[in-house]
């Protein structure tokens, strides 16, 4: 029964840690999916916590604090957009200007108005999001197998980690079950035919570039206001790159690209219950050795997928339109 239980709490830790992956996943997702090319997720979840972590410390109040993030992290979504689409420049050269700017500029903000080194002061309860508990969870706590499965699985958790979860099935409708979403994946196959058709392609990749932006807002909102107390400097810890590996290892689709953020996730839950651990034949494990370990399996996973994945047709390529 404890190593069910233990087995549960890692999967609990999973969920938590999977959050942030999970929306910049789908956030990349659906950019690329029109036809962009964003690499500064990393950039924009990294300005949106900070901007919620430096919103919540003034204010006290964390839903302000997530309306800053989102708001943080759509303007820079349109910068990107502004850079790549209107002007078609390189995508990779414009996320990449966005993670180094913004990988600076909350440094430099963090000291001077917080005097922390870049970081921002812990954050009261009502300016996080806290954990929801359902109802019934303390009273099924110890009820064997269905109590751990109940009051710690599912409930407990705050409630961004819930909208993450419910973000996939809905990008799946949004993608294949609507118009908007039929339009969205043409734009990214074949702008010339979109455009033949009246439709505006860069309204429609603009389009996708905000969406990729709040839901880089929540996740970096999610961050420093629920799954941790504070901003600190770098915090996000190439999460988006991390994020962009499980995209490609889900082949731009929604469902299988949650369960490869899930398994960085489980790989990460793993390694942090296993720090210091005395292991047998291998003996104490070094912690840098299990920090690296989710780093180490996107380079796996992208050098042996990367090559059998195919991205949408026009995946950064700027379109430019004919008079």
């Amino acid at each position: 029964m404890e190593d069910f239980t233990l087995f549960v709490l890692v999967l609990d830790a999973t969920l938590r840690v999977s959050t942030p992956l999970i929306l910049a996943a789908l956030a990349g997702l659906v950019s690329e999916r029109s036809g962009v090319i964003d690499i500064g997720l990393e950039g924009k979840m990294l300005g949106a916590a900070f901007a919620a972590a430096a919103v919540a410390a003034i204010t006290g109040s964390a839903w302000i604090a997530l309306a800053a993030g989102i708001g943080v992290s759509v303007l820079l979504a349109l910068i990107h957009g502004f850079a790549c689409i209107t002007h078609a420049g390189n995508h990779i050269v414009s996320g990449m200007a966005i993670n180094i700017f913004v990988s600076g500029l909350t440094i430099v903000l963090g000291a001077k108005w917080f005097s922390q080194g870049g970081s921002t002061p812990q954050l009261p309860h009502e300016g996080r999001f806290m954990p929801l508990e359902w109802p019934g969870a303390e009273a099924v706590a110890d009820v064997p197998v269905i109590g751990p499965l109940y009051s710690e699985l599912l409930s407990g958790h705050n409630l961004i980690v819930y909208v993450a979860f419910l973000a996939v099935p809905f990008i799946y409708w949004m993608l294949f079950k609507t118009r908007f979403g039929l339009r969205l994946r043409a734009v990214g196959e074949n702008p010339q035919a979109v455009d033949t058709a009246g439709i505006s392609v860069f309204f429609l990749r603009y389009r996708a570039v905000i969406i990729c932006g709040i839901l880089c807002g929540i996740a970096g909102t999610y961050l420093s206001t629920a799954m941790g107390a504070s901003f600190v400097r770098d915090m996000t810890a190439g999460k988006g790159y991390i994020a962009l590996a499980a995209m490609i290892f889900g082949k731009w689709k929604p469902l299988p690209t949650m369960l490869a953020c899930l398994l960085f996730g489980f790989l990460e839950a793993v390694a942090i219950r296993v720090q210091g651990a005395e292991l047998p034949i291998v003996g104490q494990i070094p912690v840098q050795f299990i920090e690296a370990l989710p780093y180490v399996l996107t380079v796996v996973l992208l050098a042996g997928f990367i090559g059998k994945a195919i991205p949408p047709k026009a995946d950064g390529v700027p379109y430019i339109k004919e008079h």
